[in-house]
Formats: C-alpha cells, sequence, structure tokens
C-alpha cells in the first residue's frame, strides 16, 4: 500500500481518522494502540508474514533497551549495545546482503531472502534507540507497547523521515491533536502528494525509457534528458513522501522532522548532503563519523573517515558495487571540497558553483539508477561520447518546447528555499501556518482541495505510480 494509491487515500486513511478520533484524547493508551494496529495492519497488507519480522525486531530491541536502563558496569553496558546492534545489522545483512557477500565469494547459485520492505529504516531506528537508551540521552519505554509505535508507526515505516526515539517519545505519552496540527498535515500531505503523483510520475516515465532501453539504442541528447528526469524524479519521489509523512503525522498529533530542505540550491557537494535526507545524514555523523572520530584526529583521518561513511551510505542504499561507487562519488567531492575546493569554489560566481553542484550529484544519479556498475559505464560512455543526435536522425525522448519548459519549471521548484507551509518541528506558539490569518487558512484550504482533486484525477488515469526508496 502506498500513500499516493486510491486504497489508502479513500479506504485505509479515512477509517484510520475516523477510529483514532472515535476514542476521546483522554484516553492516550487506546488512541496509540489504535494507531499501532493501524500501523501493523499497513505493514502487514504488503508483506504478510514478514510481519513477524518486524514484531522480533520490536520486541527484541525493547528487552534490550529495559537492560540497558539498568546500573551495569560500563564494559556490560557495552557489550549489550554491541550485541544489540549487532542483532539489528545481523537481520540487515541477512536479508539485504547475503546474495551480495555470497556472490563475491564465488557461490552465485544463493538464493535471496525476500527483502521486507522498510528493514533499512526501521533497524536504523532501532539502533538510533539504543544508542541514545545507552548514552543516556533518552530513557527506555516501559511499555513494550511504546516501543512497537515508535519503530512501527506507519507514515515513516517504510521509508522514512528517520525518527529518533528521543524526539518522539513524550509525543508518544503525551501528545495533543489539535484542529491547527490537522489542517496544517492535511496541506503538507497534499503538497507531497502533489509533488509526488504531478512531478515525480511524469519525469520517471521519461527516466524509464532512458534507463530501461538497451543502451546501443540511446542517443546522447535521450541520455542526457534521462538523467536530468530521475535527478528531478527522486527528488520529487522522496521529498514528497516525505511531506506525505510529516502531513500524516501531524494528522495524528505528532511532529515528524523535516527530510529535505532544498538541497538542489547547494552551492557544493558538502552544503547539499546538509540538506538532502537530512535524518539519515544526521544518522551518519552521529552514530558512525562523530564515533569514528569525526574531524578531530587530522585532516587524512578525516578523509578516510568520510569515504567510509559514504561508501557505507551507499552499501545501505543497494548491496550492490553502483551504489558503492554512488557513495565512494559523493566521499571524493566531500573530500576534495574539504582539502582546498571549497576555498576556490567560495571565490566562483553563484552561477558557476551550482553548475558545478548539479553536474556533481546528478552525474552521481546515474550510478544510483542504472541496473549495475556495467550499465552505468555504458551509459556514461553514451553521455560523452555518442553522437548528440541519434545517427538515423530521430531521439530515443522527443524533447519539445513543452518538455523543456516542465522540466525547468520542475528544476527551479527543487530549488525553491521555504518552510513547509511554516512547518516547524517544535511546539512554539504561532508557529503554525494555519495560526496567521482566517483569509491565508481559507487560500490555503481551497488551493489544497484543488491539488488534491488534479492528483486524484491524475491517479485514475495513469497507472505509473512506483516509490522509488521502497526498494531500499
Amino acid at each position: 500500500m502506498v500513500f499516493s494509491g486510491i486504497p489508502f487515500l479513500f479506504y485505509y486513511l479515512p477509517l484510520l481518522l475516523l477510529v483514532y478520533y472515535a476514542v476521546p484524547q483522554t484516553a492516550r493508551f487506546w488512541r496509540n494502540n489504535v494507531l499501532l494496529v493501524a500501523s501493523l495492519i499497513f505493514y502487514a497488507w504488503g508483506e504478510g508474514f514478514q510481519l513477524l519480522l518486524l514484531l522480533l525486531s520490536i520486541v527484541v530491541n525493547h528487552l534490550f533497551s529495559r537492560v540497558l536502563t539498568n546500573k551495569l558496569r560500563q564494559d556490560k553496558a557495552y557489550l549489550l549495545l554491541f550485541l544489540g546492534i549487532a542483532f539489528n545489522l545481523g537481520l540487515l545483512t541477512w536479508y539485504k546482503y547475503s546474495v551480495f557477500f555470497a556472490s563475491s565469494l564465488g557461490y552465485s547459485s544463493w538464493q535471496a531472502p525476500a527483502l521486507p520492505l522498510g528493514i533499512s529504516f526501521f533497524t536504523f531506528q532501532a539502533i538510533s534507540y539504543l544508542v541514545d537508551v545507552y548514552r543516556k540521552e533518552a530513557s527506555a519505554s516501559k511499555s513494550v507497547l511504546e516501543t512497537a509505535l515508535y519503530i512501527s508507526s506507519f507514515p515513516q515505516l517504510i521509508a522514512g523521515p528517520i525518527v529518533r526515539y528521543k524526539y518522539v517519545a513524550e509525543q508518544i505519552t503525551r501528545r495533543r491533536e489539535t484542529l491547527d496540527k490537522f489542517f496544517l498535515g492535511i496541506q503538507i500531505f497534499i503538497l507531497g502528494l502533489a509533488q509526488k503523483v504531478l512531478i515525480a510520475n511524469l519525469v520517471g516515465e521519461s527516466a524509464d525509457t532512458a534507463f530501461n532501453s538497451p543502451v546501443e539504442q540511446l542517443d546522447s541528447l535521450s541520455a542526457w534528458i534521462g538523467v536530468f528526469s530521475y535527478g528531478l524524479q527522486i527528488y520529487f519521489d522522496f521529498a514528497g513522501y516525505s511531506n506525505m509523512a510529516i502531513g500524516l503525522g501531524l494528522m495524528l498529533g505528532f511532529r515528524f522532522p523535516k527530510n529535505f530542505n532544498a538541497p538542489y540550491s547547494a552551492l557544493s557537494v558538502t552544503e547539499f548532503w546538509r540538506k538532502w535526507h537530512m535524518t539519515l545524514s544526521e544518522w551518519f555523523r552521529d552514530y558512525l563519523y562523530i564515533p569514528l572520530g569525526g574531524n578531530r584526529r587530522g585532516s587524512m583521518r578525516t578523509i578516510i573517515n568520510l569515504w567510509l561513511v559514504f561508501v557505507l551510505c551507499g552499501l545501505w542504499h543497494g548491496a550492490a558495487l553502483n551504489f558503492i561507487a554512488w557513495g565512494a562519488w559523493h566521499g571524493f567531492f566531500l573530500s576534495i571540497e574539504r582539502l582546498g575546493l571549497q576555498r576556490v569554489l567560495d571565490k566562483l560566481w553563484k552561477p558557476i558553483r551550482h553548475t558545478y553542484l548539479l553536474l556533481s550529484v546528478f552525474l552521481a544519479w546515474v550510478l544510483f539508477r542504472a541496473d549495475s556498475l556495467e550499465h552505468a559505464t555504458n551509459y556514461y560512455r553514451v553521455l560523452f561520447i555518442t553522437p548528440f543526435q541519434a545517427t538515423d536522425g530521430t531521439n530515443l525522448i522527443n524533447l519539445n518546447q513543452h518538455t523543456v519548459v516542465f522540466m525547468l519549471l520542475c528544476l527551479a521548484l527543487s530549488m525553491m528555499r521555504c518552510n513547509v507551509l511554516g512547518y516547524r518541528t517544535t511546539e512554539a506558539p504561532g508557529s503554525l501556518a494555519s495560526q496567521k490569518t482566517g483569509a491565508y487558512t481559507g487560500l490555503a484550504a481551497l488551493a489544497a482541495l484543488g491539488a488534491f482533486v488534479v492528483c486524484v484525477s491524475a491517479l485514475v488515469a495513469n497507472s505509473f505510480n512506483p516509490f522509488i526508496y521502497f526498494r531500499f
């Protein structure tokens, strides 16, 4: 079940909200249980018996967290933390990487176990939970049901954002559902739905045409259109999903962290990673980069740490050499920027710096989207070596005036720096856009309703509706 599907929009979500708000707000325990059951149903909808794996992860991590709250000697607490992390990484490795490692060792006949949806996300949340409890930055939940709700909460279960327990622990037990939150949540959800349905799906068709076609049939122009189409698709697909998750959280009283901040407006690869998939970047920073020493042990150690973090980041996205190469690509640019390129960039005209960023990131997407490292290599050959025009005078993808205008508009929208409808992750008074003026609220509601009607019409008319990050 996907957020942009008719079953979710017209059956699952309305029924959930009806049952959820039928329970009095004072009965927090029962509202949480309604949401927990709904989350487990959401996961089981597409996964069936893989739900047992999610339940196993919940129970084991809850037990580890409870034991870590005891007064233990440092070495025993560290051993327990190590075992808890090993359990989570063991699950992830078995389901996601066993075939990759087996084939690397020559066992090419090894059969892949079915990859559970969202395992990369909920294992990372579980690891952050255990580490934060170990560091005394969060108190372990006393109830396994609360742990279950944290790990399995359906808005961010499948594809993030990665939410740390210390940010939502109090919300699980003491959140307040208000009309301001609810209506702001609806607006943010529809914004994400529009990003997904009206932009990502449309540019995604051009990207699929380019990357799914035999490389020998590709011309250079079509290949470049495919690169920029995919760069736009993955941004609006993932940012749209994140906004839908944030919106759903608000409808249920939660405030989840923002995951994107106009990353294509960055002027360096370093700045890009402060704006792209921010919850994942922060996870790697706090739980890997800093424990490795960060930038505190000299330039060479810093470069090694950066490379290691981004190679592992690439491997996290997929068990294939092209994903490792994608991570190494970003590690390379981050390294040379730290070694001196950043000082050069700071002196350049901003459009040149921005062009450098877009080319660095968009060309890296070839590695991310390609089926294999060989496919990516052949695709690069088409980009830079083959004739710009197809030899028979026709291009695989027709680049007309409407396509150019639409892609330029999408690129401009992807670079807009703005808070999502005034959204904040805190409860600061006056932070909600819906608290501004009645006219603004009415205008926003009308625009949201119109956008929703257009999105539903597009969904009915077009069956192309993938979610890229579901496979990670």
